[in-house]
């Protein structure tokens, strides 16, 4: 989500999966945020997360069915977007993922995007950042002109013949029509044309309709129950049914706050059959917001071992879920517990900056004081009976819109389905709305578009509504606009609405950041006009957020972020921009000034022709890559984006209508129209203070009340509503120069050069490795080859069809943090984080760097982590994207540009990041646990102060470098291209990088020194200072790493045959024949001797200690709103962790803990029952069989098959691991809990307390910790500034 995308505050409260109901934290981004037309500055990030285990996913940029299509946003060579372990495919902030690094959000203060995030309590998918960004881009030739001529009208009239649209009545749902838009100029010539001619038809075309998405079918049922039915077959087999109540907190009353969300629990976790779909491999959770209530099922399309059709278990589900829940007091009090918990949970200084910005944004009306989660005292005073009330009068069928979405081919038969289960509620007692010209009844022209393509419209396109008779009847109507808001848009002449700048003070934020907010009426994208104008806005803000990124970026800026966000919001019914300045402290005013000098520049002169050519082919670029991927979409991104299209009102259209609708406008795009129609845009900042122009909607600066400053420490820190008035003031006073053309070049390697660097390299491909006479391994059943170059790097490629014209492309170098030397730890991270600041490859400044990528739509990140250095690449095969990503690649390991002052830059990240975790209770408690754990090894936590005082430029470079060794190296590269092709690029690019084994690397490294035994250390607290009370714990031990090594040195392989588990005894069919009965042991026993038994036996045990953890400490006891159980199993260290993460009131805390070492310990006692495991497998089987759908995944699973350090990876680890699942059994699972150090002097707990009476400062314990010998350092703790929702799939 961007920065200004404001997204809008949803409480949820749990993701149902097939282990049961494991509850998730709260703060991701919703996918129901703001359509955004640009992407926000990539905030900068010290390091990365922890790097791929195995069968780990870096979580791809899912593309997104957007009507303007994305282009994805990364910093330059970002380290952000790391890849989770096999157990662990989910977003959540977690403070255990994130050891040896800061995420970008961490180290920024408080931008309006990641503020928002915590609102959200359910995020499946994070908002697709859209615009151009550094190291993202695409490739379309260069065009000179972008005048209309009679040749553009001619294709653009030419175009529109071939545009379906959907015919969407009851007989026909997917018929489409090729009829031309508007009929224009059907048989005319366009050559007769004379320019008046020519201007009407212009004009005519720009007001015809967009076509409609031809395989969405909608319909009414006689109740008013909306429908949408949507085809689709990724992931093949499975289908979402999302229950859409069109009410949510801004329909609460005074005394009603946080009542939805309220409902919204109880209604959901009461269900009985719910419960009874969660041994089919069904998936289930729930979210409210402002205007809405969803509840949703990700479900088989048939149960397992059965032909039967879930589709009808799946709607009876939701139908007792929204229209007849059982409102039980003992339920209630469960839930109002839960709640409770969760809005402590949810209440962090993040949290609170979020509702200072909504509630000067929207000061004017109720979205400022109707957060979903409710007010504590009003919800500590429900009963059962007010519930009900608020359930009867808004949730009703008239109110609500089923969504279906998936694997479904028979649309008759799915509309039956419907109307058998839905058809009779509501009818028995209760009278609907009567329809209004729209089909969406009184909710009017804000939420459902006033077409054919909407929930509303013309009727020929849609199932018939209800009867006169039943029309006649009317008792429940719903609100004509949602949200039913009155907002003051930021028009010119509104002058006496003008606020002063508000200023947000907190002891616990670290640094300075403010947002400038303009807020005007959504504009509906329903014809083709509407999307030329949208286009143009994104040419326009794509440009100024280069410019900022680049000019800036190449040298020490005043700022750590600057965004420029317009966005559409369904949830606020409007449009907002917003400037957001991310800044340290003392450079604030100077921060400011360069924003708003930016803005001023781009206004006054506007967009290049260069630019206009740049960006224009690359959105165009990706939108045909979109379109290319139109059968690879997934259900939930599909449904996604369609929920939000109809709740702004926008023409919904499939990929491949919304590229070619794109092309369409794209011709007739004028230098001029950009920057006219992006300087309104801007004038409430440029023009600002003068009356003609529109006026900030808010203007918000939050700050902290002390500072570091070096040689004084802490002092006061305070501004002024003046100052910051007088600091854009200066901004827009300051002289300002034209933008510059930049030469991009064409290729980063000519073809001379390339035959030269043949001639001297020679690079062949050479046998696989010792012994093996082969120099290529194909194996069939994959499609994985291995091939390994003469300079030593081994290669994995893999040919996918997957993502039509796409490619990505890792490249691994082991030894990480873990390699840095006693006398330079953090020597590696801040390497990376120098490399990733500095931007250059030989003699092509950052600037051209960039827009190379831009111009070949090339994505790349670098990360470190505690075992491996870490590149990822994403790239199109179109105009030689490929080759492009290569030849990058190649200039990053020869000719990589090291820089003064990019060191300096990553240094003062890393040292703002150690300043900012006494601020943090969740951060400050897993560092005082992470440290007695561990030992106080400096590999696994960040850098401190003095050890960053210690390195150099030419330290941290030779840490990195020294580590890019031949045989150290390893590539895969997973795509849609040919084995020509690929191999072609390899031996090119690859096989000339010069040879370095003249250098030698161990791959073995100092292992961890486990601490002896100190019970002082066992159990902690760490205390915060705060106005208002919280309570998180962690709970953690270590673990074997995933091939069976342990800290101890031990091999688990060699004695686990040895090893005596209860249950060996106990077959596995009990029924079953004797032959059965001995394959199962064979197969069992192959099993226990496999590499991955214990990465898959460790995967299933932490499914089933999360469903016990949320059954008990959640459900039954009440103690928690969110806990969960993870595992971090490592590759080339002997040793892995888990940890428990709770959080509670200071009131609870102690016995929420005490309740999870009871679960964790509690496995003997309480066995593991068949239905537990197999919950488990199916959710974990099903997870694999999703994403092997996706490119990125394929490369976590190649992911180490030729790295020398990873001795035990081999094909088998692939081809093998859904038998592997299959083959555990519970004696398999006890094994693997046996290696759990879970006894009294092994188990690690931490419990952090804030509140305006906690004990200590937090501060006063590190500096104490500091002083301790093998305890200096903080660590780094998680990927965002907010704990995140782990999504539901």
């Amino acid at each position: 989500m961007a920065a200004a995308s404001a997204s809008l505050p949803q409480a949820c409260c749990y993701s149902g999966g097939g282990r049961g109901i494991t509850i998730r934290d709260q703060g991701g981004c919703s996918s129901r945020n703001r359509l955004n037309l640009t992407i926000p500055t990539p905030r900068p990030s010290p390091s990365s997360r922890p790097f791929t285990r195995f069968g780990a996913t870096r979580p791809k940029p899912k593309p997104s069915p957007c009507l303007i299509p994305s282009v994805s946003s990364r910093s330059r060579w970002s380290s952000d977007g790391g890849i989770h372990g096999l157990a662990s495919c989910r977003k959540k902030r977690n403070t255990w993922k994130g050891y040896t690094s800061m995420s970008d959000e961490v180290l920024t203060q408080a931008t309006l995007s990641q503020q928002y995030k915590c609102f959200s309590c359910l995020s499946r998918h994070p908002k697709r950042r859209t615009g151009i960004n550094r190291f993202t881009s695409q490739v379309f030739p260069d065009k000179s002109s972008f005048r209309l001529s009679r040749q553009t009208l001619d294709s653009v009239f030419a175009k529109q013949v071939h545009v379906p649209h959907a015919a969407m009545g009851p007989d026909e749902p997917h018929a489409a029509s090729t009829t031309a838009l508007g009929g224009v100029l059907e048989e005319q010539s366009l050559d007769s044309l004379d320019p008046e001619i020519e201007r009407i038809a212009l004009e005519r075309f720009l007001r015809s309709k967009l076509p409609i998405h031809p395989k969405l079918y909608r319909g009414q049922l006689g109740n008013g129950l909306r429908y949408l039915i949507l085809p689709n077959k990724v992931p093949p087999n499975r289908f979402e049914a999302h229950m859409e109540l069109h009410v949510g907190s801004i329909d609460e009353e005074d005394d009603e706050q946080g009542i939805a969300h309220m409902i919204e629990h109880v209604a959901f976790l009461g269900s009985k059959k719910r419960e009874k779909l969660l041994g089919t491999g069904a998936r289930s959770n729930a979210y409210t917001d402002f205007h809405h209530t969803v509840f949703h099922i990700h479900s088989p399309t048939c149960a397992k071992d059965s032909d039967g059709d879930l589709l009808p278990s799946v709607l009876d589900t939701l139908n007792e879920i929204a229209f007849h829940p059982k409102f039980l007091a003992s339920r209630v009090e469960k839930e109002r517990r839960a709640i409770l918990s969760e809005l402590q949970m949810m209440n962090t200084i993040e949290y609170r900056v979020d509702c200072q910005l909504l509630q000067h944004l929207h000061s004017e009306n109720k979205l400022s004081k109707r957060f979903p989660i409710g007010l504590e005292e009003q919800i500590k005073k429900w009963d059962a009976d007010k519930i009900r009330k608020f359930h009867e009068r808004w949730y009703f069928p008239a109110n609500a819109t089923l969504y279906i979405v998936g694997d479904i081919d028979n649309i008759s038969k799915t509309i039956q389905q419907i109307e058998a289960v839905f058809g009779q509620t509501g009818m028995e007692n209760e009278a609907v709305a009567a329809p209004t010209s729209s089909a969406f009844g009184g909710l009017g022209s804000f939420l459902l578009p006033k077409l054919g393509v909407g929930l509303a419209g013309n009727l020929s396109h849609d199932r018939p509504v209800v009867s006169a008779e039943q029309s006649k009847i009317l008792k429940k109507e719903r609100h004509a606009v949602r949200p039913p808001v009155k907002h003051n848009w930021s028009f010119p002449g509104n002058n006496e609405y003008v606020k002063p700048p508000e200023i947000f003070h907190h002891e616990l934020l670290q640094n300075f950041s403010i947002n400038m907010f303009c807020k005007i009426p959504v504009s509906k994208v329903q014809t083709y006009g509407d999307l030329r104008n949208v286009l143009m806005k994104r040419i326009f803000l794509s440009a100024l957020q280069f410019r900022i990124n680049t000019r800036y970026k190449s040298s020490n800026p005043p700022f750590t972020s600057i965004e420029l966000d317009h966005s559409d919001s369904g949830r606020e019914g409007c449009t907002v921009t917003t400037l957001t300045v991310n800044a340290e402290p003392k450079n604030w005013q100077s921060a400011i000034k360069v924003a708003v000098q930016e803005v001023r520049r781009l206004k006054e002169f506007g967009v290049t022709k260069g630019e206009l050519s740049r960006y224009l082919d690359a959105l165009l670029k990706d939108s045909e890559q979109l379109a290319a991927m139109i059968d690879n979409m997934s259900s939930v991104d599909n449904l996604d984006f369609i929920m939000e299209s109809d709740a702004l009102g926008h023409t919904v259209m499939d990929q491949r209508q919304g590229h070619e609708s794109l092309v369409a406008v794209a011709g007739i795009v004028t230098l001029e129209e950009v920057n006219s129609i992006g300087a309104k845009v801007l004038e409430f900042i440029s023009d600002f203070g003068k009356p003609s122009a529109p006026f900030p909607a808010a203007i918000v600066a939050c700050v902290p009340k002390t500072v570091h400053v070096d040689g004084l420490g802490e002092t006061e820190f305070g501004i002024t509503p003046g100052e910051i008035t007088t600091a854009i003031t200066a901004g827009l006073e300051e002289p300002i120069e034209p933008e510059p053309e930049i030469e991009v070049p064409k290729e980063l390697i000519s073809s001379s050069q390339l035959q030269e660097l043949r001639l001297q390299r020679r690079p062949s491909f050479i046998p696989i490795g010792p012994g093996v006479n082969v120099t290529k391994i194909h194996d069939k059943e994959t499609g994985i080859t291995q091939r390994r170059l003469s300079n030593g790097i081994p290669i994995n490629y893999k040919v996918s069809r997957n993502e039509a014209k796409g490619g990505v492309m890792r490249l691994i170098v082991g030894g990480g943090r873990a390699a840095e030397m006693p006398d330079s730890r953090g020597a590696v991270v801040l390497g990376v984080r120098t490399l990733s600041e500095a931007g250059r490859v030989g003699n092509f400044s950052r600037e051209q760097v960039e827009l190379f990528c831009v111009n070949h739509l090339i994505n790349c990140s670098l990360e470190s982590t505690e075992e491996f250095i870490c590149m990822d690449f994403r790239f199109t095969l179109r105009d030689n994207g490929m080759r492009a990503a290569f030849q990058l690649l190649h200039m990053v390991l020869e000719h990589s540009v090291w820089l003064e002052d990019a060191f300096d830059r990553a240094r003062q990240l890393y040292l703002s990041y150690y300043r900012s975790i006494p601020k943090s209770l969740e951060l400050s408690t897993a560092h005082k646990l992470k440290l007695a754990m561990l030992n106080g090894d400096e590999r696994f936590i960040e850098p401190t102060p003095q050890l960053l005082e210690n390195l150099t430029l030419e330290s941290v470079r030779d840490a990195v470098m020294n580590q890019f060794v031949g045989d150290n190296i390893e590539v895969s590269i997973v795509g849609d291209f040919s084995e020509e092709d690929i191999e072609s690029c390899i031996l090119d690019y690859l096989g000339t990088v010069r040879a370095t084994r003249d250098y030698e690397i161990t791959h073995e490294f100092n292992q961890l020194v486990s601490r002896p035994f100190h019970s002082d250390l066992l159990f902690q607290q760490v205390f915060l200072k705060d106005t208002d009370e919280r309570a998180c714990a962690y709970i953690a031990g270590l673990a074997p790493n995933r091939w069976g090594g342990t800290t101890d040195g031990e091999d688990l392989f060699d004695s686990l045959q040895t090893i005596s588990a209860d249950y060996d005894e106990q077959p596995v069919y009990e029924e079953s024949p004797a032959e059965m009965k001995d394959a199962q042991n064979n197969l069992q026993g192959r099993f226990r001797s496999h590499p991955l038994f214990f990465a898959i036996t460790m995967g299933l045990l932490a499914e089933i200690i999360n469903s016990r953890l949320f059954t008990t400490v959640r459900d039954s006891l009440g103690l928690t709103y969110d806990v969960s159980f993870e595992l971090n199993l490592f590759d080339r260290l002997k040793l892995g962790w888990y940890v428990i993460s709770v959080t509670s009131t200071p009131g609870k805390v102690y016995k929420a803990v005490d309740a999870c070492k009871n679960v964790l310990r509690g496995l003997h006692g309480d066995k593991i029952a068949p239905r537990e495991l197999d919950r488990a497998k199916r959710t974990l089987l099903m997870r694999h069989e999703a994403e092997t759908k996706s490119n990125a995944y394929w490369l976590g699973l190649l992911a180490h098959l030729q790295a020398a350090s990873v001795p035990r990876k081999d094909i088998s680890c692939i081809k093998d691991l859904t038998l592997l699942y299959e083959a555990a059994t519970i004696a398999d699972i006890y094994l693997a809990y046996e290696q759990l150090k879970i006894d009294e002097s092994s188990l690690y707990s931490c419990i952090g307390i804030a509140g305006a009476q906690a004990g200590e400062e937090i501060s006063a314990t590190i500096e104490e910790e500091e002083t301790i010998e093998g305890l200096h350092g903080v660590i780094g703790t998680g990927r965002g500034l907010s704990t995140m929702t782990r999504p539901t799939t």
